[in-house]
């Protein structure tokens, strides 16, 4: 078992409660707020593109309990009580692949995704991007494969085979072609 092979994830876990505005609210144990519907709670996402412009993707562990061996972005969590955002989101992208990089905040969002009768997203997420031409080292607790692809053709992926995406993913990576896409300009051509 490598250092990135440690388990980093709890079911006993408080996550931050929040209302609709992102105002803490109180704190509930990850595996109680993925519960029916779950409680809105606070969490991350995070995109790692290379220098030339590929996003890096990562499936889902099969031993996740909500959406297992889906494709989805870079890494996503949730921060801990006491901790900042700014802390969690370099905190986590280190734990699932062993990766460190400059994160740029781009936007909040709230969406539910039911994933079965008994366990569902309802979160407020925050969705950032970086760049690195580092390479990943995976936490097999967490993640089961990466690969890097071109905006293009996942975006081609997406339109002809949906169900092999994590809902949060699609509503994330479809804004951010539509008002985001200069984080997905080569970083060889902007130095040119």
């Amino acid at each position: 078992m490598t250092s990135t092979d440690r388990i980093v994830s709890f079911d006993d876990e408080p996550l931050i409660l929040v209302d609709e505005q992102d105002r803490e609210v109180g704190f509930l144990q990850k595996a109680d707020a993925h519960v029916g519907r779950g409680t809105l709670h606070r969490a991350f996402s995070l995109f790692v593109f290379d220098t030339q412009g590929r996003v890096l993707l990562q499936q889902r562990a099969s031993g996740k309990r909500l959406w297992p061996k889906f494709w989805s972005n870079t890494c996503c969590s949730h921060p801990r009580r006491g901790e900042s955002m700014e802390t969690a989101i370099h905190r986590r992208l280190k734990e699932e692949l062993a990766l460190e990089c400059e994160l740029r905040f781009l936007f909040k969002f709230q969406y539910q995704a039911q994933f079965d009768d008994d366990g569902a997203e309802n979160e407020l997420c925050w969705v950032y991007a970086g760049h690195s031409d580092a390479a990943p080292r995976v936490n097999a607790n967490e993640i089961a494969a990466t690969r890097y692809i071109e905006p293009a053709a996942l975006d081609a992926e997406i339109e002809a085979n949906p169900a092999v995406f994590t809902p949060w993913f699609k509503i994330e990576w479809s804004r951010m072609r539509r008002e985001y896409s200069e984080v997905m300009t080569p970083l060889t051509a902007n130095a040119s």
